[in-house]
């Protein structure tokens, strides 16, 4: 089993849809893989209890499919930082209960395991320690989602740089274009890649800006499964 641990340059990088993406593509592979998305906040209450529309393109796309609270075991209503979530959900969280209640999740095998971050690489579980506490904890190695907008060069040698500094590996990166209108596009996308090709870090995929797309349909994740790739 191959455990990675997929964060993003900051919230709204496009980490779920690559993390989707890449699922999708180990089936399209003939792999198997699993999704886990260990805190969830902004959910909707649904018949079945809380569910999270992230945590949900995990389940449907990893193969082969579990139980809800298998993929997310920390589901929270607010759509604000997970540990301020979790404080009015009158939860504690810490990276040793973290890896406890993600258990089962981690103890699925797989030929792949993808645990998706919340936000960026430091968000908060409490005062003293972040989910990258966790990822160190499972000495994951990192794909780092990088979305391409105006200041995703500082953002994204950053993210990688403190990574490392930590102890983890990075082991590929991804191009996400989540601003159309993204002047020097290309110049910066340029100067990320040989940034990151002096340090061995592959890039898995460029992904173009694609307006409104509904990643719950096969047929239009495959237009981002197409275009990423697993770390070798």
């Amino acid at each position: 089993m191959k455990r990675y641990f997929l964060t993003g340059t900051d919230t709204d990088a496009g980490k779920t849809l690559i993390s989707a993406a890449l699922l999708y593509r180990a089936a399209l592979d003939g792999h198997t893989a699993f999704g886990l998305k260990p805190i969830a906040s902004g959910s909707d209450q649904t018949p079945d209890g809380l569910r999270n529309r992230d945590a949900l393109l995990h389940q449907q796309y990893s193969n082969p499919v579990r139980d809800y609270a298998i993929h997310n075991p920390i589901t929270l209503a607010p759509a604000i930082a997970p540990h301020i979530a979790a404080a009015e959900a009158g939860l504690e969280l810490s990276v040793t209960s973290l890896t406890e209640t993600c258990a089962q999740g981690l103890a699925q095998q797989d030929d792949y395991q993808l645990i998706e971050g919340a936000g960026g690489w430091l968000v908060p579980l409490n005062d003293t320690e972040t989910l990258a506490d966790f990822a160190t904890s499972l000495e994951a190695e990192v794909i780092l989602v990088v979305g391409l907008r105006l200041g995703c060069i500082n953002h994204a040698c950053l993210t990688a740089e403190m990574i490392e500094a930590m102890g983890l590996r990075v082991a590929g990166w991804v191009a996400n274009s989540i601003d159309p209108d993204m002047d020097a596009q290309q110049e910066n996308l340029r100067y990320l890649t040989q940034w990151f090709d002096r340090r061995g870090v592959p890039n898995l995929g460029t992904v173009p800006h694609l307006s409104g797309i509904d990643a719950q349909r096969p047929e239009e994740l495959r237009k981002v499964a197409d275009l990423v790739r697993w770390p070798q």
